[in-house]
């Protein structure tokens, strides 16, 4: 493979190939307005140097299960037209990190939860937290009651926290 320059624009193919995703992905993610390219006057799609940095970034988030969208609230912080620098990286991991103990404390809760199921056997409906009968958790509202108590008690470490 040739040197390439800090400036020098990659095709999408190339992009992709050194970012290890489909061209698919990378049209899908310029649609989302995760990545821009440049468009050649033929509308061909050029991708600046500095789109890996971000594609990076969007394949981490996704290994820990953090939506697009979720991805896309922190990538906004972040230059389009350029490498971000150490300054704008450290404010984004900020955010990210806050964002990340959210989500472990929410799958440890739901650990929590499957353990107790998996340690039952039987899925006892006297305490099983998947029983509904008659649809009560519908007053709960909409969503798993897993996860909504997991939110719950992130919520409850927060105050709790703040308090402190």
């Amino acid at each position: 493979m040739h040197h390439i320059a800090p400036y020098d624009l990659l095709s999408i193919g190339e992009t992709a190939a050194r970012a290890g995703v489909s061209v698919p992905a990378l049209r899908y993610y310029e649609e989302r307005r995760l990545i821009r390219a440049i468009r050649e006057p033929g509308g061909r799609r050029m991708f600046p140097r500095h789109v890996l940095r971000r594609l990076a970034v969007i394949a981490a988030g996704q290994r820990v299960g953090m939506s697009l969208e979720q991805i896309g609230v922190a990538l906004s912080g972040l230059p389009e037209d350029r490498a971000p620098n150490q300054r704008e990286w450290r404010a984004m991991s900020e955010r990210w990190a806050q964002l990340l103990a959210s989500r472990i404390r929410e799958l440890e809760v739901l650990q929590s939860d499957l353990d107790g199921c998996i340690g039952c056997g039987c899925l006892s409906l006297g305490r099983c937290t998947l029983f509904n009968p008659g649809d009560e958790a519908q007053h709960e509202g909409p969503g798993s009651r897993w996860l909504r108590r997991a939110v719950g008690s992130r919520r409850a470490a927060s105050a709790q926290a703040h308090e402190e």
